[in-house]
């Protein structure tokens, strides 16, 4: 200890507003030519985004933008629901148990709780264990120490009697016995009706820790959902769950008490803690209005890293999707939280991808220390207007779906389904064109996968009638599976030949950007370098291949291009296409001998199933 304090950064000056534009445009305008530089304004408007359900994203955030700072662990909870006073651990690790072998489902349960798990959860039904072998998968656990939950996509009163019977006469259990009829009739396409709810909170009266109801918005994150829409329809399922525990005579903080929410993170982690923190406000103000105690407003959240965003094709880059998805959950204040194993996509999980999964979160417990910091990102100027601009665009959405007659009603009438399909129609756009890219999987995706060992086929289960689960990345596994299935059936794996004109240093860019196009589909790309047009006719004949893509710059294209590309054509090459622009050739009549581009910001699922189509590989 001295008595000298130290300033952080205190040898610097602060830069100014007008400082940070000037190197703004000093970067954006360093290639422009003279009388064509951007303004501030415009300058602004190039690095601003937009999120695929409306929200604006600035490039700079002050002091001036954020809204008053609150204190953790006080309403409206913004910055958490407790003060962890430095714990080690501040989130139960709570992971999924999905096997409906019985032997294995126990033996991963016992091993996830003896080496850093703290809680249990059993998905029951459908792809999961039958609600009759719930208490055999729990052998050996100790109900006092260790919290369960149990959820089911298919008979959510079985799974629940299920725990029930399982904990018997005990009181001092936890968990949550995973009822959410609104959750389930939107994954079903099936009326629901709420006035059986109240039954449940009179069953674990006797159970303080247990809560029996659930808010689960995954059913809506799996289905394509956007960031606004999550946090809107688990504010509008909450209260409709009040209100119908209400009207059954359950008082409103006892209703608050009976509810937990299940929500989802994902790889943008700014959003995903912002997410959080917003539905603790939201929530906060929905017990405001309903004269609930401010102690009792807290909501309590259950984080579990999105199923949407797990890729089947090089799965290990899931490890970092979900260690960033884990850290928004840390940081955004989650109380528990899932980690999904890597494999998830393409299997159940095997005993390493479990504990991988589980360590993702102990690492961050206990090494990094994220639980030892309350809300860590309270303060920052970002994360507090997004929080603000979440919570405002979410709760006008609420109160839409309030005003057309609650939640229930809303997915009758099929607001819900049209909404989430809106925004899924977004993103796939965004996805198709890379604009929202998947690593691994439409950018740098590895020509030669490693496979993983050990994996068990998930039983199937029926299609749901209601929201369609499906992850982001599907639109571009199709494309691998019919490369890879047209290359078993007939020995020989379809390729475009990639013709690269002039020097490496011409053609090097465009050569990498295009192989890795062809790659996201698992296209083969032999290719020629330099040569003369009837050298690069020649390999390409002797590649036994139809389509042709021409590489190069724009001053290469300007003297070779369009002879090139014409004496393809005159050799019977079916397609020529260009990397870049037709307009770089300088040629006119150019579209006769070239008939497409491949350039940054295209449609490239559009592009390469065209090609496949194109290659004769079969749907």
């Amino acid at each position: 200890m001295t008595d000298t304090t130290t300033v952080l950064a205190g040898d610097f000056a602060t830069p100014t507003r007008e400082q940070w534009d000037n190197e703004v445009l000093k970067v954006l305008n360093r290639r422009r030519p003279p009388g064509t530089e951007l303004t501030i304004d415009k300058a602004m408007a190039r690095l601003r985004t937009t999120t695929v359900d409306g929200l604006v994203i600035e490039p700079l955030y002050t002091e001036t933008d954020a809204p008053a700072l609150g204190v953790p662990g006080s309403d409206p909870y913004t910055r958490g629901t407790t003060v962890h006073h430095g714990e080690v651990l501040a989130w139960d690790v709570r992971q999924l148990h999905e096997d409906p072998s019985v032997a294995t489902t126990n033996a991963a349960v016992l091993e996830d709780l003896r080496v850093g798990g703290t809680s249990v959860w059993l998905r029951v039904g459908e792809g999961g264990l039958a609600a009759s072998d719930v208490a055999a998968a729990l052998t050996g656990v100790i109900a006092k120490l260790a919290p369960v939950s149990v959820s089911s996509t298919s008979d959510q009163e079985a799974a629940a009697d299920a725990l029930l019977a399982w904990w018997g006469d005990a009181t001092d259990v936890a968990g949550n016995l995973g009822i959410d009829p609104l959750g389930l009739a939107a994954l079903r396409g099936t009326a629901t009706d709420l006035r059986g709810l109240a039954a449940w909170v009179t069953k674990t009266a006797h159970l303080p820790k247990v809560t029996p109801i659930i808010v689960d918005v995954r059913v809506y994150d799996d289905a394509g959902a956007g960031d606004v829409d999550q946090l809107a329809y688990a504010v509008a399922t909450g209260i409709e769950y009040v209100r119908a525990l209400v009207v059954a005579g359950v008082s409103a903080v006892d209703a608050f008490g009976a509810i937990d929410f299940r929500v989802t993170v994902n790889a943008d982690q700014f959003l995903g803690i912002a997410r959080l923190r917003a539905l603790r406000r939201l929530w906060s103000r929905v017990g405001e209005v309903l004269d609930v105690p401010v102690a009792s407003r807290a909501a309590t959240q259950h984080a579990v890293t999105s199923w949407r965003m797990v890729t089947r094709d090089d799965p290990w880059v899931n490890l970092l999707r979900g260690t960033i998805a884990n850290f928004a959950a840390a940081v955004g204040g989650a109380d528990i939280v899932t980690t999904l194993p890597f494999d998830t996509a393409q299997g159940l999980p095997n005993v390493f991808s479990r504990r991988m999964a589980r360590n993702t979160q102990l690492v961050a417990a206990e090494e990094s220390n994220v639980g030892r910091v309350e809300d860590p990102a309270g303060g920052s100027w970002y994360v507090e207007t997004l929080t603000d601009d979440l919570a405002k665009a979410a709760w006008a959405r609420v109160q839409e779906i309030e005003a057309a007659g609650g939640m229930a009603a809303a997915l009758a009438a099929g607001t819900i389904a049209s909404q989430v399909n809106a925004t899924l129609t977004e993103r796939r756009k965004r996805l198709a064109s890379r604009k929202q890219p998947i690593t691994g999987v439409s950018m740098f995706p590895p020509e030669y996968e490693t496979p993983v060992e050990n994996l068990t086929v998930r039983p199937g289960v029926p299609v749901p009638a209601g929201l369609k689960p499906v992850r982001d990345a599907e639109i571009f596994e199709g494309l691998r599976d019919r490369v890879s299935t047209h290359t078993r059936l007939t020995g020989n794996q379809p390729g475009v030949f990639l013709a690269c004109l002039g020097e490496r240093r011409d053609f090097g860019p465009r050569e990498q950007f295009t192989s890795n196009v062809l790659l996201v589909a698992g296209l083969a790309h032999p290719f020629s370098e330099g040569g003369t047009t009837d050298e690069v006719v020649a390999g390409v004949k002797d590649a036994g291949v139809n389509t042709v893509i021409l590489c190069s710059s724009a001053k290469v294209y300007a003297k070779q291009a369009k002879e090139v590309a014409a004496a393809l054509k005159k050799s019977g090459i079916a397609y020529v296409w260009i990397a870049g622009r037709k307009t770089e050739t300088g040629a006119e009549d150019v579209d006769s001998v070239i008939d497409g581009e491949v350039y940054d910001g295209m449609d490239v699922a559009a592009f390469l199933s065209d090609t496949l189509d194109r290659l004769g590989v079969a749907k």
